[in-house]
């Protein structure tokens, strides 16, 4: 390497499997841009991959003749900041994954990628060249002369290919004015704001006086203290359904805002999404704050402009789902975590992390406040509570004293005996729905589930049609009449006759969201618009959006979905909530199933009577009398978390211990078997103190996109600890190359 160019040295952590970082050289000319967190294309052997500078002095000093020049710069400025690369250090520690992996998943792609702002030609007439004399140069070319005319009355610049559209006049008429000096070119940068049309019909761009309630009040205070101390904590929120948690959050948000802090504000689901921005947007528009939607949904394209947005500190409010927690929000002081007991916080693919803990540990390394708020906590945030690590405010009652709706339990044995059959819709909850329609009011049915019919079976010989990669049967869609798996999204046409008998007689039995809407359908008039809203339905990019904008204007009277409905979602005309299968959570092989039927059944209840008009809500169940059941009936929080409490302390399950799940898959059932249980041998010859190992055991679907999979669940006190020895026993067990094995910490997802 010529000694004639300045050199300096650096460490790069690499993307695409490199645990360890590498060492490279500078050339003079990028010294002054490079920064830790600067994203660069470096060379690795034949390749040429992208990486992030971790270090501007190497632990180790290598031979720097040995080293090669980094190439180049993705992005002039850093795409990670200090903290969030510390973030990244402590999560692939905390949740067993490479480092690599976790600084790659923060990173919107479009950054990654090196993607261009958006920008759009725009002309304008030269005022250098006189009008006169131009026109009569003009004169043998018509279009130019016309397109010389138009700019000239212009008032300002006019988008290039929009006026020579409106003008009936050629590109080249357009160019050859740009040549000749006699117009000016200029290129804008043009932003793309996702849900930038997101506001509310009323109160937009209208500051109004905020009365707050004596709970909302003395909430608003017990946060301010916390904000004001500007030091790490961790706050919980409870309040039933409609008690006004998110004016709570906007209190605590003007606040942090007017010291010069940022804010996060994250909720569970992508759905959730433009509500919460509309809301937000309306209430910090007209303080000059630029609100930034930051999910995996936006296009490249959107997802580029919101990063820049944040980077640049031009944006100080970012909204979005799972994923938001790494938006590089400056002098982060304050982040909200919306329905902070959802599933849908943990992330499911690798990095297996849960948004909700990371952002308290976000939160702590910025001495911030993370803001934690549900009507049915989890019961790891209100253990955290009890052993007085997060502190927790109260609201007990709804906003202008609304009554919470009344619940009705619908027995579904005591239907089917007196209908002779197994209804799907219990006759009070149709009496009620006519009765909701003729009174204009709206109503929601909510089913957890898709599809038309869960299964296609033989009536002969009692073949279902299963997925031929997954261990689950397969769902009869009406609207293209195909059979699709709900796993691997493998599709086959629904066969008209058994595939193993090749008998006729095939039955569809079960019902999902479609099959609800039919039968809605054909129970009320004609003229009453029913809606179907679920993942299968909103593939479209804005189609989620704009059904419920429908329903909000009371153009839908029934809307029909899945858990996309059931929580967050505000619509103060709706007056009837009928929940379809209510038990069906607890047919889950999930110690949290009581857990998770209690809080669906609590937050889709709380959907009714938001408004000025009393609600009501029918749960139809064939276990009417299981706890979680009864306690969602009387919105009894306190009573069911002492009884699940209880529960999980005697058998020491999460929130008393971590829960690790250890996962091994492969295409041969024996052989990725044998190795789970070889693993298993190993563990109890040589244990690792403090453990609990169950397993190893098959899945519930035990077959997924063709792997077979095994698994073992480890209980433990300290995850750090138990990764390290898990770590040194892993090292030395042989494993196949056709078997992965995978560990998932705080496991949520046992299937």
């Amino acid at each position: 390497m010529p000694s004639a160019i300045a050199i300096k040295m650096i460490e790069v952590q690499a993307f695409g499997g490199f645990e360890k970082p590498l060492s490279y050289l500078v050339p003079n000319h990028m010294i002054s841009k490079i920064q830790i967190g600067c994203l660069v294309r470096i060379p690795l052997g034949k390749r040429k991959v992208i990486g992030i500078v971790s270090s501007l002095s190497p632990k180790e000093k290598p031979n720097e003749n040995k080293l090669k020049n980094i190439l180049s710069l993705v992005q002039e400025k850093p795409v990670l900041n200090a903290e969030l690369i510390k973030l990244a250090r402590w999560m692939s520690t905390y949740y067993a994954s490479s480092i690599d992996n976790v600084l790659e998943s923060m990173i919107p792609s479009a950054v990654r990628d090196g993607m261009e702002e958006k920008t759009k030609r725009f002309i304008k007439i030269n005022k250098q060249a006189p009008y006169e004399q131009t026109c009569e140069k003009l004169k043998n070319s018509p279009q130019q002369k016309k397109l010389f005319i138009y700019l000239k009355n212009a008032s300002s610049e006019l988008a290039l290919h929009d006026t020579i559209n409106l003008l009936g006049v050629g590109i080249s008429s357009a160019n050859s004015l740009l040549k000749k000096q006699f117009a000016i070119e200029i290129n804008k940068t043009i932003k793309r704001d996702a849900y930038k049309d997101e506001f509310s019909d009323t109160n937009n761009n209208v500051e109004q006086k905020i009365c707050l309630t004596k709970e909302q009040a003395q909430a608003t205070r017990e946060i301010s203290i916390s904000i004001q101390k500007k030091k790490f904590q961790p706050h919980l929120l409870q309040g039933v359904t409609g008690s006004g948690k998110t004016e709570v959050y906007f209190q605590a948000m003007e606040e942090v805002l007017s010291h010069g802090g940022g804010v996060l504000f994250l909720v569970p689901e992508v759905a959730l999404a433009p509500q919460t921005v509309s809301r937000v947007r309306n209430r910090f528009t007209i303080q000059n704050e630029e609100v930034v939607v930051w999910h995996s949904h936006l296009s490249a394209g959107e997802r580029l402009d919101a990063w820049k947005a944040v980077t640049s500190g031009h944006s100080r409010i970012v909204v979005g789902a799972r994923s938001a927690i790494f938006a590089p929000v400056q002098n982060l002081k304050l982040i909200i975590i919306d329905e902070e007991h959802e599933p849908a916080y943990k992330q499911e693919e690798n990095p297996r992390y849960h948004g909700r803990d990371v952002a308290v540990y976000r939160a702590m390394l910025n001495q911030g406040v993370c803001l934690l708020g549900s009507a049915t906590p989890s019961l790891e945030t209100l253990h955290n509570v009890e052993i007085k690590k997060y502190t927790k405010s109260e609201l007990t009652k709804r906003i202008d004293g609304r009554e919470l709706p009344l619940v009705h339990l619908v027995d579904m044995r005591k239907e089917a005996q007196r209908e002779k059959n197994i209804p799907i819709l219990s006759q009070p909850l149709v009496e009620a729905l006519r009765q909701r329609y003729y009174d204009r009011e709206q109503s929601i049915l909510f089913l957890n589930r898709r599809g038309f019919n869960t299964t296609m079976l033989c009536h002969d010989c009692g073949n279902v049609e299963q997925c031929k990669d997954c261990s689950i049967s397969m769902t009869f869609h009406r609207t293209d009449g195909y059979l699709r798996c709900h796993i691997c999204g493998y599709r086959k046409p629904a066969p008209s006759f058994c595939t193993s008998c090749r008998s006729f007689e095939i039955l569809k039995k079960g019902h999902g969201t479609q099959r609800i809407e039919d039968i809605t359908e054909s129970l009320l008039p004609k003229r009453a618009v029913i809606q179907r809203i679920d993942a299968d339905m909103m593939t479209k990019k804005n189609l989620f959006r704009q059904t419920l904008d429908e329903f909000r204007k009371g153009k839908i009277d029934i809307l029909v979905g899945t858990q996309m409905i059931a929580k967050g979602l505000d619509f103060p005309n709706v007056t009837l909530v009928g929940v379809i299968d209510a038990d069906l959570p607890l047919r889950m092989e999930d110690f949290r199933a009581s857990e998770r039927a209690f809080q669906l059944l609590t937050q889709v209840s709380g959907r009714a009577g938001r408004g000025d008009r009393a609600g009501e809500v029918y749960i139809q169940t064939y276990a009417p009398h299981a706890s979680s059941i009864q306690f969602a009936r009387q919105g009894d929080v306190s009573g069911f978390v002492e009884e699940e409490m209880e529960m999980r302390k005697e058998y020491a399950y999460p929130p008393f211990r971590h829960l690790v799940r250890h996962i091994f898959k492969g295409r041969s059932q024996d052989k990725t078997s044998y190795y789970a249980e070889q693993w298993a041998k190993t563990l109890e010859a040589n244990p690792i103190e403090g453990l609990e190992v169950k397993g190893p055991a098959a899945a519930p679907l035990e077959k997924i996109k063709g792997y077979y999979r095994f698994h073992l669940f480890y209980l433990t006190n300290n995850v750090t600890r138990f990764l390290k020895q898990y770590q040194v026993r892993r090292k030395a067990f042989p494993l196949d190359h056709e078997i992965q094995d995978i560990i998932d910490v705080d496991a949520f997802q046992i299937s």
